[in-house]
C-alpha cells in the first residue's frame, strides 16, 4: 500500500496554473422542424483545427480559446452553411451563440442570439474584477479552489493573505481578529450561526461543490452591515449558464492517525447518516435512558464522499433564458487524537490542576442539497431563487486518564473521565434575488432571505471514576469519592434560530463615458430580524451511600446501573434545578431574544479622471438586541442593548498606469456582542473549559485604515503590497473570572486595542507553452503564488474597568496583551503545474503550504500567563487527471508534515518530571504544555464521471 501511494504521488507531480482562456457555447436548432434541437451538426473556428459537434439536445461548447475575435462556421449535410463573424472571446467569459439552421433558406444575422456571460469562477475573471474595482475586495473562485484542493469554504478562505483558520473549527482569523469581528453572507444576504458559541456560521460546512466564488472584503463598504472589524466574507453560490451536464463523483480515503489505532470506538446511538436525534425520556428520573454509557466498537475508519450535480440552460424565445443548477452530496470522515490535556497551572509551583493523557475518536458527516434557478427576461431583468439545505454532524468519543484535581479528585493519578458527544446542525436557506436595469442609467437590486437553523446536542454522556484509594492510582475504581453530581451526567441541548433578511438598492448612473459611466449614486436599505431560542437540561447522577459503593469497570459502566437500579439508593438523578421531588426540576435552563437591525446607506462613486476614482459612503444603523433568560446562575431576567451607529467610509483608487493601482480606504465600524456572550448560562462544552455570559457587555467601535499598491503584469498575475491599521475602542475578550471555579466569561477588557500590519501577495506565471498538433493546440503551464502578512497587535487590560462596568471580577496577570488569535506571521504558498496530453487528456497538480506563527488563545489572569497556541505549517498535494472527455481521477494528500498541535501556558514555572510520571513534578522553568495532539495525514482518491 505504501509503495502504491509513493508511486501514485510521484506520477502526479507538482502543481497547476490557471488558463487565460474563454469559450464559445450555444444551441443549434432546425428551422425546418419547428426549431427542434439539431444534433451532430459541425461547429468550427474558421482558420483553425478547433471545433466540435452538437449533441442530442443541439448543444455544443468549444473551450480553452485564447482571447480574440473569431469567425465560427456552422454546417450540416443538406443545410445552408452559416458563418458568424466577429465573435469576441474574452478571458474568463462564455460567449453564447444560438443558431437556427435551415435546408431551404439562409439565416439572417438578426436571427442569431449572441450573449457574453462572465465566468465568475475563473481566476483570471476574478483578478480582472479586482483590478477594475474601487474597493479592496479579494476573491477566490471555483477554479482556484479546485486547483488548491480546498474542500470547504474555511480552507479556501485560509489561502487568502492575512487569514488563518481556527484549529478544530471552520472559523477564521482575519488580520488577527477572530469570529466576533467578521461577518458572513451568502449572495450578499446574512447567514445565521450554527453554534451558540460563535457569531458566524462554520465555513467548514460549505463544501466547494456549491461555491462559485468567495469574496473577502477586508475594508468596510457602506453597502455592507456595520458589525465588521476583520472582513466581510461573501459566498456566491454556484449557478450555471452553459450547455447541459450531469456529473457523478465518488471519493474514498483515510486518516493515518485513525487507521493507525488497533480499534476504533464511537458512541452508542448515532448512525452513519448524521441525522440522528434523541429526545429526553418521558420519565428521566426513572433511569430510562436507552443509550449505553459505554463506548461502541466501530468499523474500519474509512472516509468517503459521494456527489451528484448537474445544470442546464434554455432559451425560451427572444432574450429570455432559464438556467438551473443542482447538487446533492454526502461525505464523512474519521479522526483520532492522542496527547495530553491539562488544566491551568497553579500560581507559584506551576503544577496544572488537572493532568490527563487524552484520546479522542471522531466521526463527522456533511450532507448538502442545493438548487438554484435563474431567469433572465430580456436584457433588463434577472431573477434568481436559491435553496440550500446543510446537515452537519460531529460525533466524539473522548477519554481522559490521570489527575482530575491535584488537591481533591485522584490527586496522584488514576482518575478516568469519558464523554460521548453527538452534535448536529441543520440549516435551511431560501433566497430570492432580483436585478432590474431600467434604461441605460438606472438599476434596482433587491433580495430577501429566510434562514432557519437548528442545533441539537442529544444525550451527551459523561462518566467520572476515581480510584478507591488515592495512593493506589492503578487500583480499582468507583463512583464513591466523586463529589460533584455534574461529573456524571446526560445533557440535552437545542438551539432554534430564525432570521429574515432583506436588501434593496437603487443606483443612478450619470456622465456616460466610452465604456460605462463616470458617476454612480446608490441609495439602499438593509434589514435583519432574528429570533433565538435556546434550552438545555442536564440530568446529574449524584452518588450516595459512599461506604457501600461497589467497584466499577471503566469499560463496562452499564453493568453498574443494570445491577444497581435507582431503587438501590446508591445514587439519585437530579437536574441543576433539583431532584425529582422538586416541582420545577424538569424546567430547562433557557435564553432567547430578538435582534433587529435596520440600516440605510448612501454611496457615491465618481471617476474624476481616467486615473482617479473615489468611492464614499455613509451608513446609519439602528440596532436593538433584547435577551431574556431563565438560568440557575441568575434566575429569570432580561436585558436590552439599544444603539444607533453612524458609519462613514471612504475609498479611492489611483491608476498609476494600465498595470498599476494605488488604493486607500478608511472607515468606522462596530462589533456587537453575541447572545451567548450576554446570557448568564453555564456552558460546559469541553473538559477543563467552562464559560458563561455577561449581560453588561457593550459593543466595540473600530476605526480601520488601509493602503495598497497593486501591479498586474498580465491578466493572470498580480504583485501587491499593503499596509493597514486598526484602532478598537472597548475591545471584547474572553477572560478567566476570579472565582473558585475559574470559569471563563466575556468583558470589555480595556479602553482600546491596536493592530498594524503589512501584506505582500505574488502570483506569477513561470511557464506558458503551446504545442500545435494535427487536431489541437496543447498547453503547458507552471505558476507560483504566495502571500505573507506581518501583524503587530496590542491591547490594554484593565481589571478595574471590568469590575466597575460588570458584576464580574478580573485580575489580569499583565496590563497589555496581543489580540486574541493574532499571529505575527501568516504565510501561504503554492506551485501549480498543468499539461495537456491531447484535447481531452490533461494533468493538473498543486503543492500548497500554509504557516502561521504562535497566537494567543486566552488572556492570562490571577498570576497565570497567557494560553498560547504554537505555530505550525501544513503541506498539501492535490492532483487531478482528465483521462478523456468524461472520466477524471484525483489524488489528494493533505497535512503531509503532520505537525504537533500544541497549546502552552507561556509563563508557567516549571517542566514536567518525565522520569517519575506517577508523581508529576517540575524541574526547571519553562512553558507547560496544556494540550497536544497530531491530526494525521489525510489521503483520498477520487473518481469523477461527466455525462
Amino acid at each position: 500500500m505504501k509503495r502504491f501511494f509513493v508511486f501514485f504521488s510521484a506520477c502526479f507531480t507538482v502543481v497547476a496554473g490557471a488558463q487565460e482562456t474563454g469559450s464559445i457555447a450555444g444551441k443549434l436548432t432546425d428551422k425546418e422542424y419547428n426549431n427542434e434541437p439539431l444534433a451532430f451538426a459541425n461547429i468550427l473556428i474558421k482558420g483553425t483545427t478547433k471545433g466540435t459537434t452538437s449533441d442530442f439536445d443541439g448543444l455544443y461548447e468549444i473551450a480553452n480559446l485564447d482571447p480574440g475575435t473569431y469567425t465560427v462556421v456552422y454546417s450540416y449535410l443538406g443545410y445552408e452553411t452559416v458563418e458568424i463573424p466577429n465573435i469576441n472571446v474574452e478571458v474568463g467569459k462564455v460567449s453564447t451563440i444560438n443558431v437556427p439552421l435551415s435546408a431551404s433558406q439562409g439565416v439572417s444575422l438578426d436571427e442569431v442570439v449572441v450573449t457574453t456571460v462572465a465566468r465568475k469562477d475563473s481566476e483570471v475573471a476574478l483578478l480582472l474584477d479586482q483590478k477594475k474595482a474601487v474597493t479592496l475586495e479579494t476573491s477566490i473562485g471555483a477554479q482556484e479552489l479546485a486547483r488548491k484542493g480546498a474542500s470547504d469554504a474555511a480552507t479556501a478562505v485560509s489561502k487568502v493573505t492575512g487569514i488563518s483558520k481556527d484549529e478544530g473549527s471552520g472559523n477564521v482569523y482575519v488580520r488577527g481578529l477572530g469570529d466576533r469581528f467578521n461577518i458572513t453572507t451568502l449572495n450578499g444576504l446574512p447567514l445565521p450561526s450554527n453554534n451558540t458559541s460563535k457569531k458566524n456560521i462554520d465555513l467548514g460546512i460549505f463544501g466547494t461543490s456549491i461555491i462559485q466564488s468567495i469574496g473577502i472584503d477586508k475594508t468596510f463598504n457602506a453597502a455592507n452591515y456595520g458589525d465588521f472589524g476583520g472582513a466581510n466574507i461573501n459566498i456566491n453560490s454556484r449557478d450555471y449558464n452553459g450547455s447541459g451536464f450531469f456529473e457523478l463523483s465518488a471519493q474514498t480515503g483515510a486518516n493515518t492517525e485513525a487507521v493507525g489505532v488497533d480499534q476504533f470506538y464511537l458512541n452508542d446511538g448515532p448512525d452513519f447518516s448524521g441525522f440522528y436525534n434523541s429526545d429526553i425520556p418521558n420519565n428521566p428520573f426513572s433511569d430510562t435512558f436507552s443509550t449505553s454509557w459505554d463506548r461502541e466498537t466501530s468499523s474500519t475508519p474509512i472516509n468517503s464522499s459521494f456527489s451528484l450535480k448537474g445544470g442546464d440552460a434554455f432559451n425560451l424565445g427572444g432574450n429570455t433564458r432559464l438556467n438551473f443548477f443542482a447538487v446533492g452530496s454526502f461525505s464523512n470522515n474519521n479522526g483520532y487524537r492522542e496527547g495530553v490535556n491539562r488544566g491551568a497551572p497553579n500560581v507559584g509551583n506551576g503544577l496544572p490542576n488537572s493532568d490527563f493523557d487524552y484520546e479522542r475518536y471522531s466521526y463527522n458527516t456533511s450532507t448538502t442539497l442545493m438548487t438554484n434557478v435563474g431567469l433572465r427576461l430580456g436584457t433588463g431583468t434577472a431573477l434568481k431563487y436559491n435553496f440550500l439545505l446543510l446537515n452537519n454532524s460531529q460525533q466524539k468519543q473522548e477519554e481522559f486518564s490521570g489527575i482530575i484535581d491535584r488537591e481533591d479528585d485522584a490527586p496522584e493519578g488514576g482518575g478516568f473521565i469519558q464523554r460521548a458527544t453527538f452534535d448536529r446542525t441543520t440549516l435551511y436557506i431560501h433566497q430570492l434575488l432580483g436585478k432590474h436595469d431600467i434604461g441605460d442609467n438606472f438599476e434596482v437590486n433587491w433580495g430577501g432571505a429566510y434562514n432557519y437553523v437548528k442545533n441539537v446536542v442529544p444525550d451527551r454522556r459523561q462518566n467520572t471514576l476515581l480510584p478507591v484509594r488515592n495512593n493506589r492510582p492503578d487500583g480499582p475504581k468507583s463512583f464513591a469519592l466523586v463529589s460533584a453530581a455534574s461529573e456524571n451526567h446526560r445533557f440535552f441541548q437545542e438551539l432554534d434560530e430564525e432570521e429574515i433578511a432583506a436588501n434593496l438598492s437603487a443606483t443612478y448612473k450619470f456622465k456616460k463615458n466610452e465604456e460605462d459611466f463616470d458617476g454612480k449614486l446608490t441609495l439602499g436599505y438593509n434589514g435583519r430580524f432574528k429570533n433565538v431560542d435556546f434550552d438545555a437540561t442536564q440530568f446529574n447522577f449524584q452518588f450516595l451511600d459512599i461506604n457501600n459503593q461497589p467497584e466499577v469497570d471503566p469499560r463496562n459502566i452499564d453493568a453498574y446501573f443494570e445491577e444497581n437500579p435507582l431503587s438501590s439508593g446508591l445514587y439519585q438523578i437530579r437536574t441543576f434545578r433539583g431532584p425529582a421531588s422538586f416541582g420545577g426540576a424538569l424546567e430547562p435552563q433557557t435564553y432567547g431574544g430578538e435582534q433587529q437591525i435596520n440600516a440605510a446607506y448612501l454611496t457615491f462613486e465618481y471617476k474624476f479622471s481616467p486615473k482617479f476614482t473615489v468611492f464614499a459612503g455613509a451608513r446609519g444603523e439602528q440596532i436593538t438586541q433584547s435577551i431574556n433568560w431563565n438560568t440557575v446562575i441568575q434566575g429569570e431576567d432580561s436585558n436590552e442593548l439599544d444603539i444607533f451607529e453612524f458609519l462613514p467610509s471612504l475609498s479611492f483608487k489611483y491608476a498609476l498606469n494600465d498595470k498599476q493601482n494605488l488604493r486607500f480606504a478608511a472607515s468606522r465600524t462596530y462589533t456587537l456582542p453575541q447572545f451567548k456572550e450576554r446570557a448568564p448560562f453555564l456552558f460546559q462544552e469541553e473538559i477543563n473549559q467552562d464559560s458563561f455570559g455577561n449581560p453588561e457587555l457593550k459593543n466595540s467601535i473600530n476605526y480601520n485604515f488601509d493602503l495598497r499598491w497593486e501591479l498586474f503584469p498580465t491578466s493572470s498575475e498580480i504583485i501587491s503590497l499593503g499596509v493597514f491599521g486598526k484602532l478598537i475602542e472597548n475591545p471584547i475578550n474572553t477572560f478567566l473570572v476570579v472565582s473558585a471555579a475559574n470559569d471563563l466569561s466575556y468583558a470589555n477588557t480595556g479602553d482600546n486595542a491596536t493592530a498594524f500590519g503589512a501584506e505582500l501577495e505574488v502570483r506569477l506565471n513561470v511557464l506558458n507553452k503551446e504545442k500545435e498538433t494535427e487536431n489541437s493546440v496543447l498547453k503547458e503551464s507552471l505558476s507560483i503564488g504566495g502571500n505573507i502578512s506581518y501583524l503587530n497587535t496590542n491591547q490594554e487590560l484593565d481589571s478595574q474597568k471590568v469590575s466597575e462596568e460588570t458584576n464580574l471580577s478580573a485580575a489580569f496577570t499583565n496590563t497589555e496583551a496581543p489580540l486574541q488569535g493574532a499571529s505575527d506571521i501568516i504565510l501561504n504558498g503554492d506551485v501549480s503545474y498543468f499539461t495537456e496530453f491531447s484535447e481531452n487528456k490533461n494533468l493538473r497538480s498543486t503543492l500548497a503550504i500554509n504557516y502561521f506563527s504562535e497566537r494567543l488563545f486566552a488572556l492570562g489572569s490571577t498570576g497565570r500567563g497567557h494560553l498560547v497556541d504554537k505555530g505550525y505549517a501544513t503541506l498539501d498535494l492535490i492532483s487531478k487527471a482528465q483521462l478523456g472527455k468524461h472520466l477524471g481521477i484525483g489524488l489528494n494528500l493533505r497535512n503531509l508534515l503532520n505537525p504537533l498541535i500544541e497549546r502552552v501556558n507561556e509563563n508557567a514555572e516549571g517542566k514536567l518530571d518525565t522520569e517519575n510520571p506517577a508523581v508529576p513534578g517540575f524541574l526547571e522553568d519553562g512553558p507547560v504544555t496544556v494540550l497536544s495532539y497530531k491530526k494525521g495525514i489525510n489521503l483520498s482518491l477520487s473518481l469523477t464521471y461527466r455525462f
